[in-house]
């Protein structure tokens, strides 16, 4: 009798804190937490890792009252539960590697892509300049409100309910994830080969820029022993060095699917040829 008494005062508790946030939010908090496939105790925690600073600065909160506190510890518990999934998933793997696939799987376009399978960025709160601008898109912002919901859910019900989460949202497909051509770190292969093969670093300029400054193509030339091997254009510098990456290993050949591509285009090229035939009779 005395545990019931003390849960219903905890839910009546509970409910009075919730109560600080509008009716029509908190409905849409929990069709959230639906897709999340978590229950929240306490909602403004929730809250507070969809809410972006250009809200909190648009109706003059605190800056602590944004996201990016909780986006920090977010990140360091992520980090912590990928280690651990990763240590006991590949064990046969050295410590270099498993850096490596942690780095994919904790990438910005990774976390991107998960939040955007929960429709993230429809529960982020942003000020209307941010939001008309694209903000509710932008790799950073979801990025970052998938780091600080992992972090919501931790102080909310521990290291359990984060784990589930992180399994459930981002570690299911690992292994498919590791043969997705996009996701390849093609900078990390580019240096490898640099060092070993030519004793060199990989540079990488900042050719120009285009676009408004919220909406900016960059385009990035990779250069490597003196010489232009490869360029690329992106959304931010990151993505167009990448880019440019992956078009200096084609050009050097060190790409899986040019190497496939060639063999077989050799192969087909010795079936496909047919002896010639001498036609009967001469010509006529």
């Amino acid at each position: 009798m005395a545990k019931t008494n003390r849960l219903i005062q905890r839910l009546k508790a509970l409910r009075k804190r919730d109560s600080g946030i509008p009716r029509e939010r908190q409905r849409s908090l929990r069709r959230l937490c639906d897709l999340l496939g978590v229950r929240f105790l306490d909602l403004r925690l929730l809250n507070q890792a969809l809410m972006h600073r250009s809200y909190v600065h648009d109706v003059a909160l605190d800056r602590g009252e944004s996201n990016e506190r909780m986006e920090f510890l977010g990140d360091a518990v992520l980090g912590l539960l990928v280690n651990e999934h990763l240590y006991a998933r590949f064990e046969q793997r050295q410590e270099g590697r498993l850096t490596k696939i942690k780095s994919l799987v904790v990438s910005e376009p990774i976390l991107m892509k998960r939040a955007e399978e929960i429709s993230l960025g429809d529960y982020i709160l942003l000020s209307e300049n941010e939001r008309l601008s694209g903000g509710a898109m932008r790799a950073s912002i979801l990025s970052d409100a998938f780091e600080a919901v992992i972090g919501a859910i931790y102080l909310d019900s521990g290291l359990l309910a984060a784990r589930g989460f992180v399994e459930r949202h981002l570690l299911l497909g690992i292994d498919e994830l590791l043969e997705i051509d996009e996701y390849k770190n093609y900078k990390s292969m580019v240096q490898e080969h640099a060092q070993k093969k030519m004793g060199s670093r990989p540079r990488y300029r900042v050719v120009s820029a285009k676009g408004p400054e919220h909406e900016r193509t960059f385009f990035v030339e990779l250069r490597l022993g003196g010489r232009a091997l490869g360029r690329g254009e992106g959304k931010n510098k990151k993505e167009a060095e990448q880019l440019a990456a992956r078009n200096a290993l084609a050009k050097l050949g060190l790409l899986a699917e040019n190497n496939g591509r060639r063999r077989s285009r050799s192969r087909r090229s010795r079936r496909g040829r047919r002896p010639r035939q001498r036609k009967k009779g001469g010509a006529k």
